[in-house]
């Protein structure tokens, strides 16, 4: 018997091989799709709503099947989206209409599918009704009759009436009726909506859930929901933001009851999820000339369960710099939102810098308070209260500075992706007036960092980046001027291809030796084309240009330096990695090729 098994057992696996080789090693060799009239917008629109044109070759016939199924439906929104009513559709699977194929009965294998589609004419719209509304609601300027009767605007049209009836506190409005008739002979849609926009209601009590750390008062306070003022689905989307915003929670939603409250209340929950109260974050940059940056930093977002967030970073900059020391500064922040009105957000800071630039070394520390508020989405102001005292040493001897700051700004964004911008712009102004002790001057300072986006063709393939940078100090000499408010230009945050620091004005002090310094007057310019090779993969050539004067920028004793290169960019989803090799094109300042390296785009 063993002898037997022993010449059985080849015979039965070659049978098995032999029948595991005639199965088709592929389940679906190909999908075909054909829209009639070959619109390519409206074939665009078909292929990314088929779910089989997702599918791969490797696709079980069962999930040929499903996904077939589901298309007729998906396809058919997608036309409907277009303005087609007519259209007719079919889905053969290896010539069967998938439609007539049972779900018990799903073929053995799948070679071909074949997706064939007939849009029909396009509608219009004729007669266009939706009511009642409320005052000052404007609907979509394709709602209308003779326009393209796509179906998207008539459910933009519903929402935005709406939130119109939402917006002046009937909470609960509703589309109530709808009447849509296709009239094929004609080739129009005439479409009859009613709403009922229900009672004006009031915000009622606000419920919270989830919350584990931090304590309720100061959530309401930070949400800042008007309780017994009227329903504003705008104030609504505001305090939730605000939640948000915190960086408290992992998520945050505010939900509306179901039902009323007697007379006119409608409450509102808070569903919340915290997160875990504290983040780490390290960094790191390296450039040829300047050297490797190392920054970190560590985050407590609710240090006392009021939402007070304590940040402590550290920096170490130019490890390895062959033109200046090793820099480093430590920084402790402590902040706190909702003071004084929901978006104000109130802050204590005490910072230390250490400088070894070429020309000198200087020792700051300063300490202050200041508040940040949120005007809207886009637009942030700040002002504060800051002492500084700064101790140095240059060629010619021993400084000390001390003043009392008064920093004023605001910032306005208005970018697409704050990591990888294709449009939109970002404006960062500040005007700090400052009180001088001792040998320290008087005056005022104020910078400007402005930087656009602009797409060419298709979204974010070909990108067009400027960058303007200004800087003036009024009021002060030079050397009566702390070094660190003083202005430079060099390096990856102004002229790439120049080394880091190196554009200033040499001055003397007594008779002693020359030495560089920081100027009063400041301005650079970036202008980069960014264009996207694969998905990941980017090319950017960029040129830079500096300038550096004591009594302004059109004076005898500006100068000037600028750098040009090339780039490479790879994306990693939370940001690009940035590689620039850039040269000098012009001044004194700098000889030879720079590497820069980096998290994220140049600006």
């Amino acid at each position: 018997m063993s002898a037997g098994r022993t010449t059985l057992l080849p015979g039965a696996l070659a049978a098995l091989v032999g029948l595991w080789l005639a199965i088709p090693a592929l389940a679906l060799d190909r999908v075909a799709l054909g829209v009639a009239g070959g619109d390519e917008d409206l074939t665009d629109a078909v292929r990314t709503a088929s779910h089989l044109m997702a599918l791969t070759k490797d696709a079980e016939p069962q999930d040929v099947l499903a996904a077939a199924r589901a298309d007729y439906a998906a396809i058919l929104s997608a036309l409907y989206a277009k303005g087609h009513y007519s259209g007719v559709i079919a889905i053969r699977i290896d010539g069967r209409e998938a439609a007539n194929i049972p779900a018990l009965e799903v073929p053995a294998t799948v070679h071909r599918v074949e997706i064939a589609v007939d849009p029909g004419p396009p509608f219009r719209f004729g007669r266009v009704a939706l009511g009642p509304r409320a005052p000052r609601t404007e609907l979509p300027e394709g709602f209308r009759p003779g326009a393209a009767a796509e179906s998207g605007v008539v459910t933009e049209a519903v929402e935005v009436a709406i939130r119109a009836w939402r917006e002046v506190g009937h909470a609960k409005a509703r589309l109530a009726s709808e009447d849509v008739v296709a009239d094929h002979a004609a080739d129009r849609l005439d479409v009859a909506l009613g709403l009922e926009p229900g009672p004006r209601l009031r915000f009622g009590p606000l419920r919270i859930e989830g919350e584990q750390r931090m304590r309720e008062a100061r959530i309401r306070k930070i949400t800042g929901l008007p309780e017994g003022e009227t329903f504003s689905e705008t104030e609504l989307r505001r305090a939730e933001t605000r939640l948000r915003r915190t960086g408290i929670f992992a998520s945050a939603n505010l939900v509306e009851d179901e039902a009323i409250t007697a007379p006119d209340l409608l409450g509102i929950t808070a569903q919340l999820v915290e997160q875990k109260p504290r983040r780490y974050s390290l960094g790191a940059e390296v450039a040829s000339l300047d050297g490797v940056s190392l920054t970190g930093s560590w985050l407590h977002r609710n240090l006392m369960g009021g939402g007070e967030r304590l940040l402590v970073e550290g920096e170490v900059t130019n490890i390895g710099s062959g033109e200046s020391g090793v820099d480093y500064a430590l920084g402790v922040s402590l902040d706190r939102p909702a003071t004084l009105t929901p978006d104000t957000t109130a802050g204590l800071l005490l910072n230390y810098s250490h400088l070894d630039e070429v020309d000198y070394y200087a020792d700051t520390v300063e300490f202050g308070l200041n508040f940040s508020h949120i005007f809207s989405d886009t637009l942030t102001g700040k002002a504060g209260l800051t002492y500084s005292y700064q101790d140095g040493h240059d060629p010619g001897g021993d400084f000390t500075f001390r003043n009392l700051s008064l920093p004023l700004g605001l910032i306005w964004d208005r970018r697409d992706d704050k990591t990888d911008a294709t449009r939109g712009f970002y404006i960062d102004a500040t005007l700090k007036p400052f009180l001088g002790f001792g040998t320290t001057g008087s005056g005022v300072r104020a910078t400007m960092d402005a930087r656009g986006y602009r797409s060419l063709g298709e979204a974010g393939r070909f990108v067009i980046a400027a960058r303007a940078q200004a800087g003036g100090i009024w009021g002060p000499t030079l050397l009566e001027t702390p070094r660190d408010q003083l202005f430079f230009s060099g390096g990856g945050g102004t002229v790439r291809g120049q080394p880091y620091r190196s554009l200033g004005i040499a001055v003397t002090r007594g008779f002693g030796p020359e030495f560089l310094i920081g100027g009063q007057f400041f301005a650079a310019g970036s202008l980069e084309l960014r264009a996207k090779l694969t998905e990941r993969i980017g090319l950017v050539g960029f040129v830079d240009a500096g300038s550096v004067g004591l009594d302004g920028l059109f004076s005898g004793d500006a100068e000037s330096h600028a750098g040009a290169g090339l780039g490479l960019r790879y994306d990693t989803g939370i940001g690009p990695i940035r590689l620039d090799v850039a040269a000098p094109i012009s001044g004194n300042t700098g000889d030879g090729v720079q590497v820069y390296i980096g998290l994220g785009q140049a600006f």
